[in-house]
């Protein structure tokens, strides 16, 4: 089994499509370990403010699936095939890591946002402070330490989802 890690986001009707993706991960890949939510702005376009997490899953499907699948649940929630990378979205789900992996195809692993986004850092880092980035080499924990935390405002917001209570920090 690998470990997998996706971001989750979402600033159409936040509450909703958040735990949609919840939902869909959850009954695709059964229990998932999930960080705090976190409110943020808008990240390279003038939108309204994000939910954003990170979940954990264990997995034995190929990288290439999991990338399918992910596709397929942000289809399934409203996304459309055809948006632009920095507009508003209903769903978000971007695999971060699978495993140690590092690769260029059929996406880059580690994904690049994982050093440079605060929304996606923090949650990560939360969730598996101890985890080495297979590139870097540093963990999580030490990367969010060292993160220029001015540079993206973050508020973590109490979130209830179905499967269980997320964890407030």
């Amino acid at each position: 089994m690998t470990t997998i890690y996706i971001s989750l986001g979402s600033n159409i009707e936040r509450d909703r499509h958040i735990r949609a993706g919840l939902d869909a991960l959850h009954a695709e890949f059964g229990e998932l370990q999930v960080s705090r939510v976190f409110e943020s702005e808008a990240v390279g376009f003038n939108g309204r403010p994000f939910y954003n997490l990170v979940a954990a899953a264990e997995t034995d499907l190929p990288l290439a699936t999991v990338c399918q699948l992910l596709r397929a649940m942000e289809f399934a929630h409203g996304r459309e095939p055809d948006a632009k990378k920095f507009a508003p979205r209903t769903l978000d789900l971007d695999l971060l890591l699978y495993g140690d992996l590092v690769c260029d195809t059929p996406l880059v692993l580690p994904r690049g946002e994982v050093l440079t986004n605060a929304f996606v850092l923090w949650p990560l880092a939360e969730l598996a402070p101890d985890l080495r980035h297979p590139v870097d080499g540093r963990t999580m924990g030490e990367l969010w330490q060292a993160y220029d935390k001015a540079s993206q405002q973050l508020c973590p917001i109490p979130f209830h989802w179905e499967a269980c209570e997320l964890q407030q920090h």
